[in-house]
């Protein structure tokens, strides 16, 4: 996995995450602010902004406490 780095539009900001999260939103951790991750230039072949999803949605549903369903 690549690592993809990005700006905040608003408070510049320096941001890293695996390109993978492209189209995903975050709230910037300088600013608060929500954003949309970029695409990757030249990478990206199918960047579809995901409606809803945020950071803590995605790696959110992922975390559960063990012996949970």
């Amino acid at each position: 996995m690549s690592e993809h780095k990005f700006a905040c539009p608003q408070c510049s900001q320096h941001l890293l995450c695996d390109e993978i999260y492209a189209g995903r939103e975050i709230q910037c951790p300088g600013c608060n602010i929500m954003m949309r991750i970029p695409p990757v230039p030249g990478k990206t072949a199918q960047y579809t902004p995901e409606s809803g999803q945020t950071w803590a949605t995605y790696i959110g549903s992922a975390i559960r406490p063990p012996g949970t369903p």
